[in-house]
């Protein structure tokens, strides 16, 4: 009597494994984790970016102490970055994901400022410590930028299988969503550097 249950329990079991991945659940298992993979590695490169920013400072401060503005700004933006709490749980929420991107952006802007500080203190240009941590900053940047355009594709794919039919069906019946996704304009147009005006540095 169990065996024929068994059978048809198999059949079924199959039947509805053969189902779903005609109806993308697999692409959207793969293509979700794909996602957490991609935000954990820009989580990791934003994060060395923080990292190097209170060193960054001292040093330029040791140079150029009198543009504390700029420095409060820094640093501002820094603790601003801190206090988002970068959950995976972040991704699925637009308004939270806004939030983080526009505090990143701020961040770049002010060290996009700080940096430029340095055209103007040339023994600033010239001191090792202060090339060695740039280089390092340029590096990171680099870095970020590779992430988050990994994540833009990633998302993408995703949100093209959550809104493709009959792929929608299956991502409606287990809770897919769409995820934001990084708008790159806008961004860029926050970490746009203003022009700099600096005056003479004080004679003694």
């Amino acid at each position: 009597m169990n065996a024929p249950f068994r059978s048809v329990g198999r059949v079924l079991m199959g039947l509805s494994f053969v189902l779903l991945s005609g109806c993308g659940y697999n692409s959207l298992q793969t293509q979700d984790e794909q996602i957490k993979a991609a935000w954990s590695e820009v989580l990791n490169q934003y994060q060395r970016r923080a990292d190097l920013v209170p060193n960054l400072v001292n040093t330029v401060k040791g140079f150029a102490a009198q543009e504390e503005r700029v420095f409060t700004e820094v640093t501002n933006a820094r603790a601003k970055v801190g206090t988002i709490q970068a959950t995976p749980e972040l991704i699925n929420d637009p308004q939270a994901f806004a939030k983080f991107q526009q505090a990143q952006g701020e961040l770049s802007g002010a060290l996009s400022r700080l940096l430029v500080i340095s055209e103007n203190y040339p023994q600033l240009k010239s001191d090792a410590a202060f090339r060695d941590l740039q280089a390092q900053l340029e590096g990171t940047e680099n870095r970020i930028t590779v992430a988050r355009n990994r994540y833009i594709q990633a998302v993408q794919e995703y949100n093209v299988t959550v809104r493709r039919f009959p792929s929608n069906l299956t991502a409606k019946v287990f809770g897919y969503g769409i995820k934001p996704n990084f708008s790159v304009e806008n961004e860029t147009q926050v970490a746009k550097p203003p022009a700099v005006n600096f005056s003479p540095v004080p004679q003694h």
